[in-house]
């Protein structure tokens, strides 16, 4: 009896051990090729089609919000407005990107830290794009958002500067490191030499020399240092203002650059980020008080004044979206002007060379977004 039982038993052992190997011949036959164990990419694309009969595979894989970094030119100010109002409305949560907007500052370079990767798209103006583009940095303007020059020069009508050619023998001031080249083209175009003809000098970033009658005319952006002037309690009245647009040596100045090789990987990317913050600067100069709300949440207290930033907005809203300007060209880089800009550069050694306009810029990101 007892050998009996054990010849069933080991029957019945056989039986099972037949059974688990054919199983697993059985498995391995699917895929001879294969490894003994599946990488976790390969384990886990598998069942993916099978998770959910109503999703494709396009929506699963833009569930995560792209991450997009903006480094901007100076401070949180109304200068930059749309971008905080676009974030603050969720435009830019809505075409699926996470944006983080980083405040530029004295010390920061917006093309140095997207040449290096630490940001991905940038603000500066113009001419500092084409010297950086000069100096081998893979950059490319994607969007021009001033359309205008912000760039005058102010006086005292006292100052007798009452036209360009009324600058002989006086002192012209001006902030320098890479803000001059406006200021030497009109010089150039009145055939003023600014070492022999006029006193040409470092200007701060206060407008106290002007203030206090150091200089006579001082250079000002009309949505920041001009203003400045005026709150001090000067009226307008009392100013000659020399504009850089009306004299036709007028260069573009905010603009949104981006890296070469990220722009060839990310070209829908930029045009959702450039759609969403042309939406925010359209509702920034539709709604100066608002847009100025958004912005004020970002500065550091004590600061600025809500009262300043309102008229900085205001103001930059003249420049976005210039009196006469086609509403539906914001963002678009015009061919002229940003060749004038370029030509002006070369003249007075911002590039050695001339700039090559078929690289320097696309209108290809905006007309993308605006699809």
């Amino acid at each position: 009896m007892k050998n009996r039982q054990w010849i069933k038993k080991g029957a019945g052992l056989a039986v099972f051990i037949s059974i688990i190997v054919t199983i697993l011949a059985a498995c391995g036959s699917n895929n001879n090729n294969a490894p003994a164990s599946a990488s976790p990419s390969e384990s886990s694309s598998a069942p993916a089609s099978s998770a959910s009969a109503s999703e494709s595979p396009s929506e699963s894989a833009t569930a995560e919000p792209v991450k997009v970094k903006l480094q901007l030119k100076w401070v949180p100010q109304a200068q930059f407005a749309g971008y905080f109002v676009a974030m603050d409305k969720g435009y830019y949560e809505a075409e699926g990107l996470d944006v983080e907007i980083l405040p530029g500052g004295p010390d920061i370079v917006p093309e140095q830290q997207v040449a290096s990767g630490a940001a991905d798209i940038g603000v500066d103006w113009v001419a500092s794009l084409l010297a950086h583009q000069e100096q081998g940095l893979p950059l490319v303007e994607i969007s021009q958002i001033f359309q205008r020059s912000g760039l005058v020069l102010v006086s005292k009508k006292a100052a007798g500067i009452a036209a360009p050619a009324d600058m002989k023998g006086k002192k012209i001031g001006n902030w320098m490191g890479g803000n001059e080249f406006e200021i030497l083209a009109l010089f150039d175009k009145y055939k003023l030499d600014p070492n022999k003809d006029l006193n040409f000098t470092k200007q701060g970033f206060t407008m106290d020399q002007f203030l206090t009658g150091e200089i006579d005319a001082a250079s000002a952006m009309t949505y920041n240092e001009y203003q400045v002037v005026l709150e001090q309690g000067i009226p307008a009245a009392d100013l000659n203002v020399i504009d850089m647009n009306a004299e036709g040596v007028a260069m573009l100045e905010d603009n949104l650059f981006a890296n070469r090789e990220w722009l060839a990987a990310n070209k829908e990317t930029a045009a959702k980020f450039v759609r969403a913050s042309l939406k925010g600067w359209k509702d920034a100069i539709a709604d100066p008080a608002a847009a100025v709300d958004s912005v004020m949440k970002e500065t550091e207290e004590g600061s600025t004044s809500r009262e300043h930033q309102l008229k900085m907005m205001e103001e930059v809203a003249k420049l976005i979206l210039p009196e006469g300007f086609d509403a539906s060209k914001m963002g678009y880089i015009d061919d002229a002007m940003f060749k004038q800009t370029a030509e002006i550069a070369f003249k007075f050694g911002v590039i050695k060379k001339e700039a090559d306009l078929t690289q320097a810029y696309t209108n290809e990101i905006v007309e993308m977004a605006m699809k």
